[in-house]
């Protein structure tokens, strides 16, 4: 039993006549609907289909499951869907302005905000372009590090929207998790939290050929046989919206790696580092991998649930009885040594947590 895929509004020349332009047909793909896709066939591919407004115990079950195998799971009812209508139309029409435009809010390695095109993954480049941003603050404010686009206000206003949605979503989310974890207790309190204040958004497009032009290649490191290498994400958990041309996979303990199909009105969820450290191993960092696009460009858009600056990494008695297999350890000293490995090639792959095992 198949997903049948239906693309609304796809023709590219609309009722009046008029060429669509290619920012106005991505974002019609990214709101393509498919045919709902069954619990069983989420059971299948080892994906669970979770709801975040009404959690039986068998689907608490299927998390708990997941998170122990490979860390991924899909959130329905999840309360984004305006944010998320209004994200994909401002995404859709940046991505598609011309490079010039783009890179006058090019990202450093002081100024890690704003638009790169030459992002490192396990010392490899990815196919792909981006563009970050961490929590906005008030038009005016003098301690908002983001670049925005130029002359753009709906841009800021809908990334506003969005991290203030996902924010909301993600700690919605972690408690599921928790309670997947520790089944049985109702008090969660005194468990640690995500902070709004270090968590981001990225906006990623995927294009078929290179986003680098040919000019510009010799003086960068190549890319390797994936449009975004295996990792894992450094912090708590990531709510991921992605279109309907799918690519994303999973490493799974039991089945080796699967796929994360795309599905209509859902929220990607994957663990990440933090989280591994907190259970104690009981539940897994996703390692996941986005294989390269051959026919269609793949957009996405990760919100990063990240722990607070000041934050300690360690097992947490709470949510296991076994000893503790890491060692303390702050999120500070840890996404310093991620972030920095995304700029250059260091000669040694990023810091994971292994690093910090006993």
């Amino acid at each position: 039993m198949g997903a049948k895929t239906e693309v609304s509004n796809s023709n590219p020349v609309s009722q009046k006549g008029a060429l669509r332009s290619e920012w106005e047909m991505t974002f019609a793909r990214c709101r393509v609907s498919v045919g709902f896709l069954t619990r069983w066939q989420y059971e299948m591919v080892s994906v669970p289909l979770i709801s975040l407004a009404d959690t039986g115990p068998r689907e608490l079950e299927q998390l708990d499951s997941a998170c122990r195998d490979h860390g991924f799971f899909l959130l329905k009812d999840h309360g984004m869907d305006e944010a998320i209508n209004e994200m994909w139309l401002c995404s859709a029409r940046f991505f598609g302005q011309p490079r010039e435009y783009k890179r006058r809010i090019l990202r450093t390695d002081s100024l890690p905000l704003g638009y790169y095109d030459r992002e490192l993954t396990k010392r490899k480049r990815d196919l792909k372009e981006v563009f970050d941003y961490m929590r906005p603050r008030d038009l005016g404010a003098g301690d908002d590090l983001n670049q925005w686009p130029e002359s753009d206000v709906q841009f800021r206003e809908a990334m506003t929207s969005f991290f203030s949605a996902a924010t909301s979503s993600a700690a919605r989310t972690l408690d599921l998790v928790y309670r997947a974890l520790v089944r049985g207790r109702e008090d969660l309190t005194g468990l640690p939290v995500g902070d709004a204040r270090t968590s981001t958004v990225r906006l990623n497009h995927y294009p078929v050929n290179d986003p680098l032009q040919e000019n510009e290649r010799q003086d960068v490191v190549d890319p390797g046989d994936m449009a975004l290498h295996h990792h894992t994400d450094p912090g708590i958990l990531t709510l991921l919206v992605q279109d309907m041309t799918g690519g994303l996979q999973t490493l799974s303990r039991a089945e080796g790696w699967i796929d994360v199909p795309p599905a209509s009105n859902t929220v990607v969820a994957n663990l990440g580092d933090a989280m591994q450290v907190w259970s104690n191993d009981h539940y897994r960092a996703a390692v996941h991998r986005v294989v390269p696009m051959t026919a269609v460009n793949r957009f996405s858009t990760p919100f990063f649930f990240n722990p607070g600056r000041d934050a300690v990494l360690k097992p947490i008695p709470e949510l296991s009885n076994d000893p503790a297999v890491y060692r303390e350890f702050t999120w500070k000293e840890y996404i310093k040594g991620r972030v920095d490995d995304n700029y250059a090639d260091l000669g040694e792959d990023d810091i994971q947590i292994d690093r910090f095992r006993l």
